[in-house]
């Protein structure tokens, strides 16, 4: 079923009203907007280790609640954790306030008669979820769904809760609602209504109303199929792909194809090693123009900001460098300010540079000609490539032939 116009979102936050657009072939763009939900670095332009350390942490949480996801909806542990001892219970030292430092979200609409929403795009996680008139106060200030207002809206008589660390987080019930996004309906969609939303996700702190997980279904806290699934097997979309451009001053989500003013050049493509998270295989990382990993495991999550990487790869890509360890830190590691590092990230053959800008943090508050790379070590066995490379690259994302492909932005 092939699509040609997209909804135009003229009031927020009564009901919408549709217009006509003619979409480019192929898809249709949804602008983002950018929102800094907290700094990560001081007045002075030097890094806030508390934040820093706390969005480390946030990922970490992010990523281990999706393999619990993975292993309670398939039976099995996600091969990257399978053999690796068990991760000890208890919560992570995170200040929500400071979890969260960058966003990319977008509008949406729900239910019948439609209502709009904003939610942030994340390909880090897979459930949908909006805060709900039935609350605790906590979701208070966001726009608020109401399940009775809409004619399509059924009740599951299911608790959902959400994790993205233990001061992100939040819970309520199922329903099922029709959702439109970039023109394009979904309908019967499981989404998570929620009663109660933790600090990191209330008002002040985290900006658009509810969240849109991207990945796959296996690492669904409801076991549910995400938005894009849902449209790409209703057959919603001309090609089963959306794509994001988060560079520049005009930043998108596009959905069912790629917007070919956004990239040149053909993409390098590489497949997803297991269906769960966007988790494909980077050729290699090159630092100062030699090669020093190869064959490294790695997540694409927009919903994160760093480049995270195991603890062994980091050290040994910072030591080819000329980067040190920060002493008061295991994850974080500097470099003299005068002489910046070039690293580049191979996929499919090709080599895709992260600009020094995007390499760099900030200054080391206790070492001012030091600046602060933003890879970083984690705590897992693969590496998270958040915005920080996402934002270098054209980047596409192909549900059918499940691979993920990179391309130079125009």
């Amino acid at each position: 079923m092939r699509f040609t116009l997209a909804r135009v979102i003229t009031a927020l936050p009564v009901f919408v009203a549709a217009v006509p657009q003619l979409a480019k072939q192929g898809g249709t763009a949804i602008p983002l907007t950018f929102s800094k939900g907290s700094s990560l670095v001081n007045a002075d332009n030097s890094v806030n280790f508390g934040a820093l350390d706390s969005h480390v942490a946030s990922t970490t949480a992010k990523i281990s609640h999706g393999f619990d996801n993975f292993e309670k909806n398939t039976g099995a542990p996600h091969p990257a954790v399978e053999g690796s001892q068990k991760r000890a219970s208890g919560g992570l030292p995170i200040d929500s306030l400071s979890a969260r430092p960058m966003l990319w979200f977008g509008t949406i609409t729900v239910g019948t008669p439609p209502r709009l929403y904003t939610v942030e795009f994340d390909t880090g996680s897979s459930d949908f979820f909006l805060p709900g008139v039935d609350n605790d106060g906590t979701c208070d200030g966001h726009n608020l769904y109401d399940p009775q207002s809409s004619l399509t809206s059924v009740e599951l008589n299911k608790f959902f809760a959400i994790s993205f660390g233990n001061s992100d987080n939040a819970h309520g019930q199922q329903y099922t609602d029709n959702i439109t996004i970039a023109g394009l309906e979904a309908k019967d969609q499981t989404l998570g209504v929620a009663q109660y939303y933790s600090p990191g996700l209330q008002v002040g702190r985290f900006f658009p109303d509810g969240l849109l997980g991207m990945a796959f279904q296996a690492m669904s806290s409801n076991d549910a199929s995400p938005v894009f699934q849902t449209l790409v097997t209703q057959g919603q979309t001309d090609e089963p792909v959306f794509a994001f451009n988060l560079a520049g001053p005009n930043p998108e989500l596009y959905i069912g194809g790629t917007n070919p003013d956004m990239y040149i050049g053909d993409f390098s493509w590489t497949s997803v090693v297991q269906h769960g998270y966007w988790e494909v295989m980077m050729d290699n990382v090159i630092g100062n123009g030699q090669i020093t990993l190869t064959n490294v495991a790695c997540i694409i999550d927009t919903g994160s900001h760093y480049i995270q990487g195991t603890r062994l790869d980091v050290a040994n890509l910072y030591e080819a460098i000329g980067g040190t360890r920060v002493p008061t830190s295991n994850a974080f590691y500097h470099y003299p300010c005068n002489d910046i590092p070039r690293v580049s990230f191979t996929f499919g053959g090709t080599s895709f540079p992260i600009s020094a800008a995007a390499l760099t943090l900030g200054r080391n508050p206790h070492a001012p000609s030091m600046c602060v790379g933003s890879i970083v070590a984690g705590k897992h066995r693969f590496w998270v490539l958040g915005s920080v490379f996402v934002r270098s690259v054209y980047t596409a994302f192909d549900l059918a032939n499940a691979r993920v492909g990179f391309a130079t932005l125009a």
